[in-house]
């Protein structure tokens, strides 16, 4: 009986990046350059009914203009009181105060019931920009033509996502990407990641 050995790939086999430029730029295995930006987006739930129809207007309007693959990624994170109850601890022990003690505990209690009953998390909204490398081309100015691409597809998205009321923004450099993807294969601190891909 033959035995069939399986290569284990290492993580870096595995991850399909090639590499991280320092200006945020991601170079793929596949021969394509990324470019990741960020969303802020703004409460939709907030707004008046006269409101809510402008923004889906102006959001059809970033549909037809942006007519370029996308991808959209969740990122769903816990929420992490520890920082901000580290920071009620800190703040009530400079006044000495037993009745703002008091407050602070019932507070904190309060918060942390709420959190543990409605699960929550937090939302982080990122749009995936690739395009291919001209492989006829010599490698430094493919890229240099790709990046320049990438970077009107970035502006064309800004410019239509602000109509909405929504701040977007570039990982412009090596550590903000890698800061995401830690995050992104770092399981144990994220509930949920989601990939939608737009075409």
């Amino acid at each position: 009986m033959e035995v069939i050995k399986i290569k284990q790939l290492t993580v870096q086999e595995w991850l399909p990046i090639e590499k991280i430029y320092e200006d945020g730029f991601i170079k793929l295995k596949n021969n394509k350059l990324v470019k990741i930006l960020k969303i802020n987006p703004i409460n939709y739930n907030l707004k008046s009914d006269l409101e809510k129809e402008s923004i889906l207007n102006s959001y059809k309007l970033f549909l037809k203009t942006c007519n370029f693959n996308i991808q959209i990624l969740i990122q769903s994170s816990k929420e992490d009181l520890t920082h901000h109850i580290e920071n009620i601890h800190k703040n009530i022990s400079k006044k000495e105060n037993k009745y703002l003690e008091k407050v602070a505990s019932n507070y904190i209690n309060y918060i942390q019931k709420i959190n543990l009953i409605r699960k929550s998390s937090s939302k982080n909204f990122y749009i995936i920009l690739s395009e291919e490398l001209n492989k006829k081309m010599d490698i430094f100015e493919a890229e240099e033509i790709t990046k320049n691409d990438l970077k009107e597809k970035y502006f064309k998205v800004k410019e239509c996502l602000a109509r909405s009321g929504n701040l977007v923004s570039d990982l412009a450099n090596y550590k903000e990407v890698e800061k995401l993807f830690f995050s992104l294969l770092n399981t144990r601190k994220n509930l949920n990641n989601k990939l939608i891909k737009i075409n």
